[in-house]
């Protein structure tokens, strides 16, 4: 039996969601709440499998009371339900561990599905959300470390740019070919960015003075 608790501040789609549910023979909403001060105060005492959260709240948002009572209820599979295609929301959601982001135009029988989906532990995000998520995450992550596309031994070459080496002396110093090192060149100023050599010396100079050195 899937156990759900449904979080909306419509009593009319509470009732019709719940209603939905509980005429399924493995799914019992054992809980409701209108807002999201009740929803993390109730959630973590019922314990239940999956949490259908709406993302917009009187007192705050869905997002948010997914993130805390995941933090209390682990193995809590949240599904959020809003009216609108916002990417903000879904990235968000995303990143608070929401398991799924399903619309409230959705069909009775998908939103059905779309329960049990996560409640067996999968994620309810289609490839092309997935996808956008990654990158904005590599993004983000680009933007706290600008070599964070670059291998370990791209970060090394870069040093070496840095340090006023050409590929044959930075070849010498690693044991490899003029050429290799001249292709590790090109793909790394790829990865940054960048079109010329002094770009990344320039770059790894002042990487050198952040780090104090």
């Amino acid at each position: 039996m899937i156990r759900v608790f449904l979080v909306d501040d419509h009593e009319v789609v509470r009732r019709g969601v719940a209603a939905l549910l509980d005429s399924e023979d493995d799914i019992e909403v054992i809980g409701e709440a209108g807002t999201a001060e009740s929803a993390v105060g109730r959630i973590p005492a019922l314990r239940p499998d999956v949490a259908v959260l709406d993302v917009r709240l009187p007192d705050g948002n869905g997002v948010d009371v997914c993130r805390e009572v995941r933090s209390k209820v682990p193995g809590l599979a949240c599904l959020m339900l809003t009216s609108y295609a916002d990417d903000e929301a879904l990235f968000n959601a995303v990143m608070a561990g929401a398991a799924g982001y399903v619309l409230k135009q959705i069909h009775g029988s998908d939103l059905v599905g779309a329960v049990r989906t996560v409640a067996s532990g999968q994620s309810l995000l289609d490839p092309q959300t997935t996808a956008a998520m990654l990158q904005r995450l590599r993004d983000q992550a680009a933007k706290q470390d600008p070599l964070a596309a670059l291998s370990e031994q791209e970060r090394h070459i870069l040093d070496l740019i840095g340090e006023g080496m050409t590929n044959r002396q930075i070849g010498e110093r690693l044991f490899l070919a003029e050429k290799t090192v001249k292709n590790y060149v090109s793909n790394l100023l790829s990865k940054l960015n960048m079109q010329r050599r002094t770009q990344a010396a320039a770059l790894a100079a002042r990487l050198r003075a952040g780090r104090g050195e």
